[in-house]
């Protein structure tokens, strides 16, 4: 939408939770154009907004509010300001919601402050003491210091470096501030790719690096992924055009970020929840000036203003972490294909377990396939065993299989690592009274509490609720009577302790530590200096340990058994990402996996190697429940304080519900987990065909039915991944 070349009226979007834009007036000698980043007046306060093109009613003049501020940069992108539309409409999010993840503060609309530095003038100093002869001594080369950075080389209190700017010695300059990151080199360190790399490459080569086009990066872990997309991101940097990458987790991204560094000379901007909101500031300063060619970063780096986006590269493309569970409910990877259509961008998604939609549209030619199948290298697959644990179950108060502790005996004694693989955190899942059977819940979630023995606490891993483990019950008052039912992280180390004492053990689990700390602790087993680590999900993707060549899944049937229509392919891609951590270098690697269920398809295909095998079962069960990618779903939480205001409004909001021959209704029921932070859940689901607008039923259903008042919710998902 063009705006006339000097509109006096124009219609602005506001970055809060609105419905669509307001009219405002341009005051006279202000020049405006469709996404000009604006402030406007708004009950009472400046708020940001965005130009969005011409008003849909006409307002008397006297009726409307000015402009307040125009920014001095450059407008948002025509692709970023449809790609808010888009996203707006198809998860039934404010349009308003949708933009306020795009304008992040006022601070990166503002021009960046110089730096203050001083270098010298060439006039010698009358009086020269020991600390005015090293401060020369530094600036000596004749290029401008900034004060702290003389302070720091010289070993000098500041006054001393403003002495001698006071006796004509040194001169006080302002520079601008350096980039926040430097301009990538597609030629700095251009690795030497395999024959199967290489055909990997001329593959993507093959889509032109100015128009939009879609490849499955499907390859086995260690198979060199990661140096086919950097040479897919070192083509669209000499294309003269900005590359995003995308990764799923914040503890990824030091490793990676060296990776990155070491094959484009410099290291990329980043966009994360770790930044301080400066350097957000800049990064988002950067991308939209153009600044910065390259970003590595979280999710929300999505809806950063790129002007010249050429490539998006999402890592772990399966990953749940892409999906955006609160506020606007999107999935990156889904709206990662939008953006790159609205930008004419190539898109990569890389993964050795691709999602089962990415890989139904790769078998039916919507997506390049791009596969990579041997390890790189001498590097082989590990070699997968299940162990039956009705016949080779561990004794009872044991968690570890009397053979998979032999193996990992074994392991030890040759100097290699280990790895004992739990998928859930704390010391076990639920904590009772053994003298009256009470199980400790939250108070604000109907979810167990979870004992953390090492700290001391019981917690919520839903709400994040934590309270001491009591020393008495708190329903019968026995002393010393809680007990752990299953094992959780914590547990399986202390067993670890007692049967394996002299190795060098490690704990990695999400809720252990802040991300540096985790980083060290990675850091520490690439270097050896631990023998078994004992780690959650964490550990199961990403990362490169060469002596690691045993992993134990202790726990390989959880999740398989909760009515959650993608339990099957979440436990096989998770399985698959953490066996293949063994054997990552020329060492022959083994894994082991506890079931319970050996013969069912998802244990069936890892012990073969199989995974063609279990996608194809995996897409007719799909294919005859009119499942996504064969149908959709839309999933509808009501929440309230009371569980029967939930539930009564759910019954009427169904009663709404239009009908229409290509509509399945499910609830209202409880939801799984029926009560977070102390609202009540119920839920509702829609599910339709693959061609059937989900969206735009929803939407007109809502907009037809009873409004949620006082304290209850409505919440959409539109495509949900997880049933909790």
């Amino acid at each position: 939408m063009q705006l006339e070349d000097s509109p006096d009226i124009v219609a602005v979007m506001v970055s809060v939770s609105v419905e669509g834009p307001y009219s405002y007036r341009v005051p006279a000698g202000m020049t405006v154009t469709r996404g000009s980043i604006v402030a406007v007046p708004l009950v009472g306060r400046l708020t940001l907004g965005v130009v969005w093109g011409q008003p849909k009613d006409n307002f008397a003049h006297n009726r409307l509010k000015d402009i307040a501020r125009v920014y001095d940069v450059p407008p948002l992108s025509e692709e970023l300001l449809r790609l808010v539309d888009w996203v707006s409409r198809y998860t039934l999010a404010a349009p308003g919601a949708v933009l306020r993840a795009v304008l992040r503060s006022t601070e990166a609309l503002e021009p960046e402050r110089p730096i203050t530095a001083f270098r010298k003038t060439g006039y010698e100093p009358e009086r020269m003491t020991d600390a005015r002869l090293r401060v020369m001594d530094v600036v000596a080369d004749g290029l401008a210091w900034a004060k702290a950075a003389i302070v720091g080389a010289s070993g000098v209190s500041p006054s001393v470096v403003e002495g001698l700017e006071k006796v004509g010695a040194l001169e006080r300059i302002e520079m601008p501030p350096p980039p926040i990151a430097l301009p990538p080199d597609p030629d700095a360190a251009r690795p030497k790719l395999s024959a199967e790399q290489q055909a990997a490459m001329d593959q993507i080569r093959s889509l032109d690096p100015h128009k939009f086009g879609v490849a499955l990066l499907d390859g086995v872990t260690g198979g060199g992924k990661t140096e086919v997309f950097f040479e897919a991101v070192a083509d669209t940097l000499e294309a003269g055009r900005q590359a995003l990458i995308l990764l799923p987790e914040i503890a990824l991204t030091h490793t990676f970020l060296e990776r990155f560094t070491r094959r484009f000379g410099t290291r990329p901007a980043e966009w994360h929840s770790d930044m301080t909101p400066v350097q957000r500031a800049r990064t988002w300063r950067g991308v939209l000036t153009g600044q910065v060619r390259a970003v590595v970063g979280a999710r929300s780096a999505l809806f950063l203003p790129f002007h010249e986006l050429g490539m998006i590269v999402l890592d772990e493309e399966h990953d749940g972490a892409f999906k955006q569970s609160d506020g606007v409910n999107y999935h990156a990877r889904d709206m990662a294909v939008v953006r790159g259509s609205l930008s004419q961008a190539r898109v990569i998604l890389s993964s050795a377990t691709p999602s089962v939609e990415s890989r139904n549209n790769a078998d039916t030619g919507k997506y390049l396939h791009v596969k990579l199948e041997s390890r790189f290298a001498a590097a082989q697959l590990p070699d997968i065993t299940a162990l039956d644990m009705r016949e080779e179950g561990p004794e009872k108060g044991s968690w570890i299989a009397p053979r998979l502790a032999r193996e990992i005996f074994a392991t030890l004694d040759r100097g290699e690592q280990a790895l004992l693989f739990l998928n859930r955190r704390g010391y076990a899942p639920l904590t009772l009274c053994r003298a009256c059977g009470h199980q400790y819940q939250c108070p604000d979630c109907s979810a167990w509490l979870v004992e953390h023995r090492f700290r001391g606490v019981l917690m919520c891993h839903h709400c994040g609720h934590e309270q001491k483990v009591p020393k008495a019950c708190g329903e019968c008052g026995s002393v010393d009577s809680l007990v752990p039912i299953g094992p959780g992280i914590e547990r399986v180390a202390e067993e670890a302790a007692a049967r394996f004492p002299d190795a060098r053990r490690v704990i990695l689990s999400s809720d252990m530590g802040s991300n540096a700390q985790l980083r060290d602790r990675f850091t520490e087993i690439e270097k050896g200096e631990y023998d078994l680590v004992i780690g959650t999900q964490l550990v199961a993707k990403g990362h490169h340990f060469e002596k690691l060549t045993l992993v134990g899944v202790l726990d390989a049937d959880l999740g398989l058994a909760h009515g959650d229509p993608r339990a099957a392919e979440k436990t096989f891609q998770i399985l698959t990402q953490v066996t293949g951590r063994a054997g990552r270098a020329s060492r022959a690697g083994k894994a082991f996996l506890q079931t319970y269920h050996p013969s069912h398809p998802v244990m069936e295909a890892m012990v073969k190697s199989d995974r063609e095998a279990f996608y194809q079962h995996e897409l007719k069960v799909r294919r005859d429940g009119q499942l996504p990618p064969f149908g959709r779903l839309a999933a509808l939480i009501v929440s309230a304080n009371e569980h029967d205001d939930a539930f009564n409004f759910a019954k009427r909001l169904l009663a709404a519900a239009p009908m229409a021959e290509d509509v399945r209704l499910f609830g209202p029921a409880d939801a799984p987990v029926a009560m977070v932070r102390g609202r009540h859940r119920v839920r509702l689901l829609a599910q339709s065909g693959k061609d059937f607008d989900l969206s735009g039923y929803v939407r007109f259903w809502l907009t037809n039915a009873e409004r949620a008042t006082g304290n209850l919710r409505v919440q959409v998902d539109i495509d949900p991944q997880s049933f909790f």
